[in-house]
């Protein structure tokens, strides 16, 4: 063989192609979704993710800015695009999270359908992040039981929904299932259904004691 001669090419696409060439597989993202009204956003969200990222071993953290939750009063609610702004302005340094409105993107109005849109996404870890005063809640959440079913839950600790939730009809229906603290970090890898409840030292951060200091009309853009 001379020395500007050179074996045969293989074709690419018909059989394989060269090692060198073969495309790398796109990195798996591990993602705690946050949802909620943020209402405002507050330092309490950035320690829960905070937390949610060191316990759970999470890359990133989306906080989804719902239009409106269907268990709130509108006439409390800000504006969408004063919320979003408020929570950018926020989390402006924490470069892990992910501020978004894609239940309005996607024209989602319920946590189900959300969650079943965002499990089709390819090339992602994702938990579902949940406070435990929701837990509580969770039965009156519109098919709360399928949420298991779709993906992970961490449960943190919120005082004092913590006990009443633990023995709430959402914990006790799916206790089978629950995962010894110690072994959240594996949580974000597992099948649903799958869940954990993490311990916190309590935060004094509440967006209604907020919205009372502000006065909720104000804070509202001065709906009555």
């Amino acid at each position: 063989m001379s020395a500007l001669s050179f074996p045969p090419r293989r074709p690419v696409g018909r059989i394989f192609l060269a090692r060198e060439e073969r495309p790398r597989p796109a990195p798996v993202l591990r993602v705690g979704v946050l949802g909620g009204s943020f209402n405002p956003a507050h330092d309490g969200h950035l320690y829960v993710s905070a937390e949610a990222r060191r316990r759970l071993g999470l890359d990133l953290v989306w906080w989804l800015v719902s239009p409106l939750n269907p268990l709130k009063s509108e006439r409390e609610m800000a504006p969408l695009a004063r919320r979003l702004a408020q929570a950018r302005a926020l989390t402006a340094g924490h470069p892990y999270i992910r501020v978004s409105a894609l239940e309005a993107q996607m024209g989602t109005r319920y946590t189900v359908d959300t969650l079943t849109r965002l499990r089709r996404l390819r090339n992602l870890r994702l938990v579902f992040l949940l406070g435990a005063d929701n837990l509580l809640q969770l039965p009156r959440w519109r098919q709360w039981w399928r949420l298991f079913l779709i993906m992970p839950i961490a449960v943190f600790e919120r005082s004092p929904y913590a006990y009443p939730a633990l023995a709430g009809a959402a914990a006790r229906r799916f206790a089978p299932f629950r995962l010894p603290e110690i072994e959240a970090r594996t949580l974000v890898d597992r099948e649903p259904p799958a869940w954990v409840f993490i311990r916190l030292r309590p935060h004094p951060a509440s967006a209604t004691a907020i919205r009372h200091r502000q006065g909720t009309a104000a804070w509202a853009g001065g709906r009555e």
